[in-house]
């Protein structure tokens, strides 16, 4: 047999040689320690036993050889049938299996992760098998969908300030526009929201990809809470909107093994967040408490709620609702989404929660703690 013919050769041919290899060597060693030990021990019982003529026992061993010769071939030749006719039946199951894996297989690689295995109810393992294998081509058509949204939305986000800076510029080129102060100003803006949207883009990236550069060290609750909020007081009290802290000593002295800066922007985008929502003479509150080994940190804000449908989706990246992530507002669509990916490299969670739209909306960042109290 040639090198590729035996490649060619099915699971199930190879499995079916493999069982009837083994029924003929088990039969074979059989046969031949009947044949040998057998005939031996019956010689000797008839010796002992009373009287022990040579014609009894040349007939006692005739009858004896018949009889142990034909019970053990009926015996071996039932045993091979039926193992011929089990291996062929499993080897069909499992073949089936395998085609349907790589029928699936094939789908996905061509694009359909709707493609999906039916479980065959033939063991912990092929269903553990099918079961993953559905579970990876759900995550690839889930992969592939935000894929093709973020495209479709880093394009949508990068339109506007191009088409700004391209109209202004052939403007000036043509001397309709002057490169004045305001129209310099208004260049420097469109390019400084192209910088902001590509260093968002790498940092998400860098952290669904595992690449985010965190430096843990510990740090106090209260630490972070009062740098977020004085670096994001300036923007709220020209705006109008009222920014209270509310956190008792004990949460404060809390200690957390965090990126400081990172935790720090994790709040800084939730107050951006919910200053962009929320109109002039509404109020933002951050709150902080705990519960056992658990620090609870809260932005909770009165401006234009999220709608419930929408709750689920805010983190996602570049995903927009009329009532919680609106162009209009100026953002980029992806701090939430950076949000999340920074809690989630400290081993925390982080929720929306809001009673309807109009009516505000709370984000909860929920991460472990270190030592709840000062190691100082």
């Amino acid at each position: 047999m040639s090198v590729r013919a035996r490649r060619r050769r099915g699971l199930g041919a190879r499995l079916l040689a493999a069982i009837v290899a083994v029924v003929l060597v088990a039969g074979a060693t059989a046969w031949i320690v009947a044949s040998v030990v057998g005939p031996a021990i019956f010689h000797d019982h008839i010796l002992m036993a009373q009287p022990a003529t040579s014609d009894v026992v040349a007939h006692a061993e005739e009858a004896f050889t018949a009889a142990w010769t034909l019970s053990l071939a009926l015996a071996l030749l039932a045993g091979l049938a039926t193992s011929v006719v089990m291996s062929v039946v499993l080897a069909r199951r499992i073949t089936r299996l395998l085609h349907r894996l790589r029928q699936a297989a094939t789908r996905v690689a061509s694009g359909d992760y709707a493609a999906r295995v039916p479980e065959v109810h033939m063991g912990s393992e092929f269903d553990d098998l099918a079961g993953a294998f559905n579970t990876m081509a759900a995550e690839l058509g889930e992969i592939e969908g935000a894929r093709t949204r973020m495209l479709a939305d880093l394009a949508h986000e990068m339109r506007t300030p191009v088409a700004t800076l391209d109209g202004y510029l052939e403007g000036m080129s043509d001397g309709v526009v002057r490169a004045d102060e305001r129209t310099v100003g208004m260049l420097r803006e469109q390019v400084g929201r192209l910088a902001r949207l590509a260093e968002d883009i790498g940092l998400v990236t860098a952290a669904g990809e595992g690449r985010l550069s965190m430096h843990l060290r510990p740090v106090r609750v209260g630490e972070v809470l009062d740098g977020a909020l004085a670096e994001a007081g300036s923007r709220f009290a020209d705006t109008g909107v009222d920014l209270r802290l509310v956190a008792p000593g004990q949460v404060r002295r809390a200690v957390l093994t965090a990126d400081r800066d990172r935790l720090g922007q994790v709040l800084t985008n939730l107050l951006d967040n919910a200053l962009r929502h929320t109109p002039r003479g509404g109020r933002v509150e951050v709150g902080a408490h705990l519960e056992q080994d658990r620090v609870y940190l809260r932005v909770e804000d009165t401006g234009s709620g999220i709608a419930q449908e929408h709750l689920t989706h805010v983190f996602e990246r570049f995903y927009r609702a009329d009532a919680a992530r609106d162009r209009a507002h100026g953002g980029s669509g992806i701090g939430l989404a950076i949000v999340r990916s920074i809690v989630h490299a400290h081993g925390g969670t982080v929720t929306a929660a809001s009673p309807g739209v109009g009516e505000g909306a709370v984000f909860t960042v929920v991460l472990p703690v270190s030592q709840e109290r000062d190691p100082a």
